[in-house]
């Protein structure tokens, strides 16, 4: 019999500057649910031990994050296609027939868009970055129906290992040409942790980026990074990451706690308090 008292929580290393728990935290209060979200500081040799524990625990599941991305899915029971195509999990949940593992950052990242632009539809996107935030992106973009998705990264052969994993229209582009292959997008994402607080901007000219074009910084702290400040000057509808962060958690605090939470205005605040 399953305890009344619902657990979850998120584990990583380090754990301490996490959102999660604030955003779960709120979800929680707001549907009155009895149950809690804890940040989890767990060691990466430590970790396939606290799988096998936490649901002797009590815990319905967990989110996972950095470093244990990987791991997750290689200790996983049961693996969804889209996690096994981007190679990693960031949702975990406990089951009678053991840990079933996927990826939500693909469908945050597309639902962050699509709430601002509900007509979105990526032909031709330009994104920055090959680290694992660009493997749930380009997955999101594919299944988007993106016929080009122009790749660059300041060490190119992560890029082109990237590209020749996913096919399909990846084509990788010299980190010297990325202001010139915005020519035509109607997409820029940036997938890197350039223009987060504490590291430099972004380096990037826009000037070949249409104007229709919509930029999106998976970055959200600060919310109005370089990046887009640089995008709205010039006309460009922008959109934070913040969306995905909270867009992502949805899916696993419906699985563990039964209920399908909203992503508002208010949730939004609550998480930026």
């Amino acid at each position: 019999m399953k305890p009344t008292l619902r657990l979850a929580g998120v584990i990583g290393d380090p754990i301490a500057h996490s959102r999660s728990p604030r955003l779960h935290g709120y979800w929680l209060q707001r549907y009155g649910v009895a149950g809690h979200y804890v940040p989890l500081h767990i060691k990466g040799e430590d970790f396939a031990k606290s799988l096998e524990m936490l649901p002797k625990m009590g815990f319905s599941g967990v989110n996972v994050t950095l470093p244990h991305k990987h791991s997750a899915l290689a200790l996983s029971d049961c693996v969804t296609p889209l996690a096994r195509r981007i190679g990693a999990a960031n949702t975990l949940t406990f089951t009678e027939n053991g840990i079933e593992a996927d990826n939500t950052d693909a469908y945050g990242f597309a639902q962050n868009i699509r709430e601002a632009h509900p007509d979105w539809t990526p032909r031709r996107v330009a994104l920055i970055g090959a680290g694992g935030a660009s493997r749930a992106v380009i997955a999101a973009l594919q299944d988007q129906g993106a016929a080009e998705i122009l790749l660059t990264n300041r060490t190119q052969p992560r890029a082109e290992a990237l590209a020749e994993e996913f096919g399909a229209g990846v084509v990788v582009v010299p980190w010297a040409d990325r202001a010139a292959m915005l020519d035509g997008c109607d997409t820029l994402v940036n997938g890197t942790s350039m223009g987060m607080q504490g590291n430099p901007a972004l380096d990037l000219d826009l000037s070949a980026l249409p104007r229709s074009a919509i930029v999106n910084d998976l970055v959200y702290a600060p919310l109005e990074t370089p990046l887009l400040a640089a995008a709205r000057a010039r006309g460009n509808a922008c959109v934070d990451g913040l969306g995905m962060l909270l867009h992502q958690a949805a899916p696993g605090f419906e699985r563990w706690f039964g209920v399908t939470p909203q992503v508002d205005a208010d949730l939004r605040k609550a998480v930026l308090a």
